[in-house]
């Protein structure tokens, strides 16, 4: 089954809801439909944010063989030196929010990046492409949630450069001016509006 581009149609291939619905906001800014897809992928545990995006694109291409995106992303707090990194949906299902800001309890660094990388893969490409995205902010002290906000992940306890609001207290439209994800989305919108 080969899909015509013309409608501007991309598949996400994931199974986060939170994830999706602040794709499908981005998406309608660019005039694009954004269809969630949920393929098992096999993600590699690899220190670079690049190569997990890649092999799990590829993947789930394989799969359904539609324009296909996937997202990986990391959290990389400078104290304790760029922990969890790469392994943040791991460590958040492990110890959590609370787990973390125990790790940072004896220190005022509070620096902390999150990164996105969305990697593209169809039938005319031989390497995924992949759209970089970051959101430079700090740890706050702790969790901060807005009552019918729906942050996820650490989000109740990242707070991105020049806002006084954690991710969690924000709705999507408001995230999506900040976030590491609506970044390498938009990036990748871009490239994709273009395409013939």
């Amino acid at each position: 089954m080969h899909f015509s581009l013309k409608g501007k149609v991309i598949f996400f291939a994931t199974n986060n809801i939170n994830k999706f619905n602040e794709a499908r906001k981005i998406f309608n800014e660019f005039q694009m439909a954004v269809a969630m897809i949920r393929v098992k992928t096999l993600e590699i545990q690899s220190e670079n944010l690049e190569e997990i995006a890649k092999t799990s694109a590829i993947e789930a291409f394989k799969k359904c063989n539609l324009p296909i995106i996937v997202e990986d992303a990391g959290l990389f707090v400078e104290a304790v030196n760029g922990f969890p990194g790469p392994y943040a949906s791991y460590v958040y299902k492990t110890i959590g929010n609370e787990g973390l800001l125990k790790l940072m309890e004896q220190t005022e660094n509070r620096k902390a990046k999150f990164q996105s990388v969305i990697a593209y893969c169809d039938a005319d490409i031989e390497t995924p492409l992949c759209f970089k995205g970051e959101a430079m902010g700090e740890i706050v002290k702790e969790p901060r949630k807005a009552k019918n906000k729906h942050g996820f992940g650490f989000d109740p306890i990242f707070r991105p450069l020049n806002s006084n609001k954690t991710f969690a207290e924000m709705d999507v439209e408001e995230k999506n001016k900040y976030s590491h994800r609506a970044k390498a989305l938009r990036k990748f919108a871009e490239f994709y509006k273009k395409l013939k």
